[in-house]
């Protein structure tokens, strides 16, 4: 199970990822068509109050899927394969810096799925710390609009990790709003933050989030601590393919305090591949043994990769 710390720092990088979105695409609210869009400051705000609604509905729907993430910290990289469940988040890591697991390793990781799995009051306690994680980041969703002030910043293409292929995605610049009262702690965090965002006029989603701390902002939540200047973050999400968006990349590099004492450093570059459907029924147990059979799957891939150069060496 995570350490306090841990969960606290998570906690923290949750408030911050205003693009932390669902990947589930409900009935978009039509934000522009790429004709008849203004580039005035009503317009853009127009399209980011749509966008934003459509991100909020999304976080309702009942989409999941299993995919992959490699993520890169100073202290080297980490892969792991996910399997959303209707229980919690089921994870494995696969591989560090690249290279596969031990079997002590490997032994370590299941076994500790299995703690999970015959632990339901511990798996309760697993899914009600995302929910209430979600719960801030959507707090967050919610209030840009009101938060920032907008101004069009010109066009960019969708590609095969960004947005929608080759869709028209329209940028805005944003900035702290003077006359933005934020309703609690938890907002507090934007006050400090500018950048910019990537739309996709047609779905009415955020494609890129783009957001630079120009100066030192505190966060609560219960956990009292500031985020230095110069603190970056970066989140992307496409199209799958089967009607839902989802997050591609993440970029974080803060440092602060947390509990007012404790030195906050987040450096990381995570990147989310090779997303595949599941059934929304899906249960955590389930969500292991997909997560085992695909680890045993690419287990064997490399086996056979290996053996195949052995026998071009030879």
């Amino acid at each position: 199970m995570r350490s306090q710390p841990e969960i606290i720092r998570m906690s923290a990088i949750a408030v911050l990822l205003a693009a932390l979105l669902s990947a589930c695409c409900p009935p978009h609210i039509s934000a522009a068509t790429p004709a008849g869009f203004a580039q005035d400051p009503a317009s853009c705000l127009q399209l980011v109050r749509a966008a934003v609604a459509n991100e909020v509905a999304a976080s309702n729907e009942d989409t999941k899927h299993m995919f992959r993430s490699r993520k890169q910290t100073p202290h080297g990289s980490q892969t792991r394969l996910y399997v959303e469940t209707r229980d919690a988040m089921a994870g494995m890591t696969i591989a560090y810096n690249d290279q596969p697991l031990t079997p002590e390793q490997r032994n370590g990781e299941e076994n500790h799925l299995a703690w999970l799995v015959s632990n339901p009051e511990q798996l309760r306690h697993k899914h009600g710390q995302e929910q209430e994680t979600q719960e801030r980041t959507l707090r967050i969703v919610k209030a840009l609009p009101n938060a920032f002030l907008y101004d069009y910043d010109g066009e960019e293409t969708g590609t095969a990790d960004l947005g929608k292929g080759e869709a028209r995605l329209v940028r805005l610049k944003f900035r702290p709003n003077p006359g933005y009262q934020p309703p609690s702690r938890v907002e507090q965090v934007l006050e400090g933050m500018r950048g910019f965002v990537l739309i996709d006029p047609v779905a009415g989603r955020i494609a890129k989030i783009d957001g630079t701390l120009f100066k030192e902002v505190g966060f609560g939540w219960g956990i009292l601590g500031h985020l230095d200047r110069g603190g970056h973050f970066l989140v992307e999400q496409r199209d799958l393919g089967d009607g839902s968006w989802d997050i591609t990349h993440m970029f974080l590099s803060f440092t602060g305090k947390i509990l007012l004492f404790k030195n906050l450093a987040i450096k990381s570059d995570e990147v989310l591949s090779d997303f595949r459907r599941v059934p929304a029924s899906t249960t955590f147990a389930q969500g292991v043994e997909m997560l085992k059979a695909e680890e045993a799957k690419l287990a064997q891939n490399r086996a056979s990769g290996t053996m195949k150069t052995e026998s071009k060496s030879h």
